[in-house]
């Protein structure tokens, strides 16, 4: 831990030296709910959200807060370390291209519906009105990338191996029910008086009261679709490269973690909702996943389950400029020459594509520094080549 703040009703427990303003703010506003428990853990690569900073760790009695899980619910990350020590550069680049052709990007959807094997299952379940309402639309949505900062890489490890990592979500199934039950949040809270301010965007609901039951359910099955949706995707990558390779080629055991979620969890002897948005679990021996931007390192990691951070950590390397100021201040040919001469097949092509330049997010190295108390490092992986959304 790098900082404490001990002028809130509860501590804000730091790791990390460089917060702005706003996240900084949003993490106070944390501190004062009344339901919160034990302190509030940022990680170091936190910065502004809606409601909650992204990097936060939430810990809560009786209660969810659908903002402090965010839009894109079970947002995470997959990774397989595959059988290839080698691949030369024309090659790497062909298979981009497969791949590309067989992941829609961005806001493209499949043109027809996918096995409906591949969803996860509603049955035995409680009420999911948006769930069951978007689900026909998900069935074209699962597999595909999305667009911000979700992405395709293909890694060389420092284990000598060639790595695969896919970032993505739950699409806009997770958009939908975030959007539902923080509209619904808030209508109560107004209806209850709560002595939350709305300004806060913390609308919260009680984890035993219908909605909150509801809410919960649905939260689940999208933390699920967004796995499912990684899967597929990753699956269909797989396929490109078994097809170039041949019997040459076989891939390890997935590894996936969320990011956007909250839990039941028992922490300081009570159970207690736990919050990470932006965020993942780093329990004792967990195996976990912090991705670098496109132009810097990814780890893999085992937790070390230190319990003043929940047992949490980094998502990533965290945004040190917001998206516009990313546009507006980043010069598109240093990027790009960053970029180049590491020799990485790389997304940056036009003045809308800096708010993803390596530029606009936090040095990982430092990122890491700052959080070796959470984790420690199993594999570096160094990027190759990178689809972006």
């Amino acid at each position: 831990m790098i900082r404490e703040i001990k002028d809130e009703p509860l501590p804000i427990k730091m790791w990390l030296n460089d917060i702005k303003p706003g996240a900084l703010m949003q993490a106070r506003n944390l501190a004062r709910l009344p339901f919160a428990f034990s302190h509030i853990a940022l990680m170091p690569d936190c910065h502004e959200g809606f409601g909650m900073p992204i990097g936060g760790v939430l810990a809560t009695r009786d209660v969810i807060i659908p903002n402090a899980v965010g839009v894109d619910i079970g947002c995470g990350m997959c990774a397989v370390q595959t059988s290839l020590s080698e691949i030369d550069p024309k090659t790497l680049k062909g298979l981009m291209a497969e791949i590309r052709e067989l992941v829609p990007l961005g806001f493209k959807h499949h043109g027809k519906p996918q096995d409906e094997k591949r969803m996860p299952s509603r049955e035995s379940r409680i009420e999911m009105p948006v769930v069951n309402r978007e689900y026909e639309s998900a069935t074209y949505q699962i597999g595909t990338l999305g667009g911000g900062n979700h992405f395709i890489e293909v890694q060389k490890g420092s284990d000598g191996q060639f790595w695969i990592m896919v970032h993505s979500g739950s699409r806009n199934i997770g958009k939908q029910v975030a959007d539902y039950y923080n509209r619904l949040a808030i209508r109560l809270n107004e209806q209850w008086k709560s002595n939350v301010p709305r300004s806060a965007q913390l609308a919260w609901l009680p984890v035993d009261s219908k909605e909150g039951r509801q809410y919960l359910s649905e939260m689940n099955y999208c933390i699920e679709f967004a796995l499912a949706n990684r899967r597929l995707m990753m699956d269909n990558i797989l396929s490109v490269f078994g097809d170039q390779f041949k019997g040459a080629f076989r891939a390890a055991p997935l590894i996936n973690i969320a990011h956007n979620f909250a839990a039941l969890e028992s922490h300081f002897g009570q159970e207690v909702m736990v919050h990470r948005k932006g965020a993942t679990r780093a329990g004792k021996d967990t195996t976990g996943i912090i991705p670098g931007s496109q132009g810097a390192n990814s780890y893999i990691v085992k937790g070390k389950g230190n319990p003043q951070s929940f047992e949490s950590c980094s998502h990533g390397a965290g945004r040190k400029m917001g998206r516009k100021e990313a546009i507006r201040s980043l010069d598109l040919k240093k990027e790009i020459k960053k970029l180049d001469d590491q020799g990485i097949f790389h997304a940056l092509r036009s003045a809308g594509d800096l708010e993803e330049a390596p530029g606009a997010y936090k040095d990982i190295q430092v990122v890491m520094k700052n959080q070796d108390d959470l984790v420690d490092i199993l594999v570096e992986l160094k990027p190759l080549a990178v689809i972006k959304g």
